[in-house]
């Protein structure tokens, strides 16, 4: 090996006869053993480079991708809800679609949803999830919210084992698929004592029903009949059941331009199940630290 004080006293010799010779390649006097040191002192310096240009491109896409707020607030873990309790002032749904992703219809509503700028949440079927991954990522990067909706959609009565199966299947299916950790279940047909619910709640899950649906699974239902259905009732804090899967959904696609449209005019804005929650939470939480004060009772006044 070529040491440091011979390779400077022949770069000092190149330099001499550089000048004085005219310039001669430096390839020719180095012995080869030269450059290579040189090179491998480098080396780490732009393996570091490199990893940090990839650092900060990762940075710049997770920065770029859609934040998704899918934490609720632990007062509603393993509790059954229908809709939020929200001052009648407070305009806000919550639109939900179950049994997808679909291939088709799914899609369809993401567009929809797109072009309104609205975030919905859905209830996904593990299965469904397995057999249509492309869309369930979709779902994920537009910035919707996912919940579970079990493996098969069954109604029937199950024992813990099987319960447990069906949710903990899908929940792991959305996590490997979207990188979405769920605590929002929804069971199949509204059934709340087959045993899904019962272990959704024991593992912290906020069981969702719904306020306001669109019977969009009636098959006699016409799109101008859905719209009505939705509208008719709704309050402030509503979650609307819709669904994306499950069959063909063509009407509801139909439907929910007018439904949003509709909304709007009523003055309602969207916001996902957690957002809704956590406005009931933080409205709670308000009440609790401002008490209605009451008039105090003047002295020595007589009570009745």
């Amino acid at each position: 090996m070529v040491s440091n004080e011979k390779l400077l006293q022949t770069i000092k010799l190149v330099s001499v006869i550089g000048i004085t010779a005219g310039g001669i390649s430096l390839g020719l006097l180095i012995p080869k053993i030269g450059f290579d040191h040189l090179s491998l002192s480098k080396q780490p310096i732009d393996r570091h480079s490199k990893a940090h240009n990839q650092a900060v491109t990762s940075a710049s896409a997770q920065a770029a991708a859609p934040v998704i707020k899918t934490e609720i607030p632990k007062q509603f873990q393993g509790q059954t809800i229908y809709q939020a309790k929200l001052n009648p002032n407070n305009k806000v749904v919550a639109l939900t679609f179950d049994d997808g992703p679909g291939p088709k219809n799914t899609a369809q509503v993401l567009e929809i949803l797109k072009k309104n700028n609205i975030k919905a949440t859905f209830f996904m079927v593990g299965m469904m999830v397995k057999n249509f991954p492309q869309i369930a990522k979709q779902v994920a990067a537009d910035g919707h919210v996912i919940g579970n909706h079990t493996w098969h959609h069954w109604y029937r009565r199950m024992d813990v084992a099987t319960a447990a199966s069906e949710i903990e299947r899908t929940a792991d299916i959305i996590y490997k698929t979207t990188g979405v950790k769920t605590t929002l279940f929804r069971p199949p047909g509204g059934f709340l004592h087959n045993g899904l619910a019962d272990y959704a709640k024991s593992q912290k899950y906020a069981i969702m029903m719904w306020s306001d649906e669109s019977s969009d699974t009636q098959r006699r239902e016409q799109p101008s009949a859905l719209v009505k259905n939705v509208i008719k009732g709704v309050k402030p804090g509503a979650i609307v059941l819709m669904h994306d899967g499950g069959g063909n959904r063509s009407r509801t696609v139909q439907a929910l331009p007018q439904i949003i449209s509709d909304f709007k005019a009523q003055g309602y804005k969207f916001v996902t199940i957690p957002e809704l929650l956590e406005m009931q939470s933080q409205e709670q939480s308000l009440a609790v630290a401002s008490p209605v004060t009451t008039k105090a009772k003047p002295e020595n006044q007589p009570s009745h």
